[in-house]
């Protein structure tokens, strides 16, 4: 009977400490905020104006109008946020892994009617002075999911948003009337102006090293120029491996026939991209090169100093250690002008020897 009583107050102390207040709604699964925007275009218009409605609603909509298609954009969502996204949109499980996890190489893969796009994101982040720990460029992904009614956007990271490519497409209704693909465009052709712009900040890091490097006073730290290097080998993996997707895509049935002009546009540009990059390589090689150079020509000109010092140095050493030997004999020991003679020897002698350093460069 007690042992039942004890039992009874234990359950209801633990049923008043887990009962929710009254009124309060049980925590939602998934992450609703990863949702940025959702709306239905159709004759190079939006539908409904700037008001978002559900992806259930859009692609119930998009399906029953034809020519429409579904843009929904997503932040860093979870999986059970992706789920009942891929029910709606009939999207493969791996496209929902590949999409929640991010982080992944620009690349193209189609799996069924859908043709996932992966590109990634960089913005250059200012600073005042290039140092040995300094961010230079950061980077993230988006993955730009294509069906024939619908284009999802998944965004990782803080980089990229794309909320001012989704207001330009909306003001370009030539383009948006190519449909879903007219997403893709969008995007890929942003990502490629952000790496334009990083570039072109880079290129001015660059020169301020160089103008460090030649320098008439320079300082022996290098540590920055590293640094440099390594930002650089990350933008590299965000520019470079995106040509062949691109081109990829040029060659897929797919793409409206209308694109590939634009799209041409965007490869022609990423083409310049990479080449600047790839000239950021072999001039920053170049300045390490220098730079390396200069410091194995200091050190040299260091220890040449030191050298001619030790010589200086070693004439008095020498005259003190032979008249400092205890020996009975020797001349100039019993002279009361000897210690006057070996302080002028070891001045004349270590002055010749002076002289004849500095003029000829080690001093």
């Amino acid at each position: 009977m007690r042992r039942r009583l004890i039992s009874g107050v234990f359950q209801e102390f633990l049923g008043t400490i887990t009962r929710r207040p009254d009124g309060e709604k049980a925590t939602r699964a998934g992450n609703p905020d990863a949702i940025v925007d959702c709306a239905v275009y159709a004759g190079g218009l939006r539908h409904g104006g700037a008001a978002q409605v559900s992806f259930t609603d859009a692609a119930r909509l998009a399906r029953r109008r034809r020519g429409a298609f579904v843009w929904l954009g997503l932040h860093e969502p979870d999986l059970a946020t992706m789920r009942p996204v891929a029910e709606v949109f009939g999207l493969h499980d791996l496209l929902v892994e590949q999409a929640v996890a991010g982080g992944h190489r620009p690349g193209v893969q189609t799996l069924g009617e859908v043709t996932r796009l992966v590109l990634r994101t960089a913005r250059y982040v200012e600073h005042d002075r290039l140092t040995a720990t300094s961010e230079v460029v950061e980077t993230g992904d988006v993955t730009v999911l294509i069906g024939p009614w619908f284009a999802i956007t998944v965004r990782h990271g803080p980089v990229g948003p794309l909320w001012a490519v989704r207001n330009e497409l909306q003001n370009r209704p030539e383009v948006l009337r190519q449909g879903p693909w007219s997403v893709a465009y969008a995007v890929g052709s942003r990502m490629v102006d952000s790496y334009l712009d990083v570039a072109e900040h880079v290129e001015r890091d660059l020169e301020r090293i160089e103008e460090e490097t030649f320098a008439s006073v320079r300082t022996s730290e290098f540590a920055h120029i590293y640094q440099l290097k390594r930002e650089m080998v990350e933008f590299k993996r965000a520019v470079l491996p995106l040509s062949e997707p691109l081109s990829v895509l040029l060659k897929s049935a797919e793409l409206p026939a209308g694109l590939r002009p634009y799209l041409e546009d965007v490869r022609g540009r990423l083409a310049r991209a990479v080449d600047r990059v790839g000239s950021f390589d072999d001039l920053l090689n170049s300045i390490l090169q220098a730079r390396l150079a200069q410091v194995s020509v200091d050190q040299n000109h260091d220890m040449r100093k030191i050298a001619a010092w030790a010589a200086i140095a070693a004439v008095p050493t020498v005259i003190a250690g032979i008249f400092g030997m205890n020996f009975e004999e020797m001349p100039g020991l019993d002279s009361p002008y000897g210690f006057y003679v070996s302080i002028a020897a070891m001045s004349l002698i270590g002055g010749g020897v002076y002289h004849r350093l500095k003029k000829s460069g080690w001093l």
